[in-house]
């Protein structure tokens, strides 16, 4: 590639059953980091959320000695539903942006998308981003039922 073409395009896009297919690929690799996202910002919400609700069980067993930070599972507790929450916005912006990139420019060739609207409308039209949605309400309602309940 000479040099005059370098700074106008990285590479060349051509629309071919390859590169199409290749796009969906990539584009399926995008949604399984997104459900591995969603695995992970899951189980932090549960676990935090069961370590509570463990220790405040723990506490009412006959002969269980009363715990010298009585207040520690309860911010530990907070801490990982708190990162789960986290987790799950950084995956949505994360696959809102990639996706975003993948449906622009050049790419609309190849991923058959040409003059379909490449709004954020197409970010909600996929499964994923509806549950990553509803779980961030889940783990919001988990942290507020937990924070609650050390006032």
């Amino acid at each position: 590639m000479s040099d005059s073409h370098a700074g106008a395009n990285r590479f060349e896009v051509r629309a071919t059953a390859d590169s199409h297919f290749g796009w969906l690929r990539t584009r399926l690799s995008v949604e399984r980091t997104m459900m591995s996202w969603l695995r992970t910002a899951v189980s932090l919400i549960g676990f935090g959320f069961a370590i509570v609700q463990f220790f405040e069980r723990l506490e009412q067993v006959p002969g269980a000695q009363p715990a010298i930070l009585p207040n520690a599972p309860p911010y530990l507790g907070l801490a990982l539903i708190s990162c789960g929450i986290l987790a799950l916005v950084v995956s949505i912006w994360q696959y809102g942006w990639t996706v975003r990139y993948l449906r622009s420019g050049s790419f609309a060739a190849i991923a058959g998308i040409e003059g379909a609207p490449s709004s954020s409308n197409a970010l909600l039209q996929t499964p994923v981003i509806l549950v990553a949605i509803f779980l961030t309400g889940i783990g919001l309602f988990a942290f507020f039922a937990v924070a609650l309940r050390l006032v």
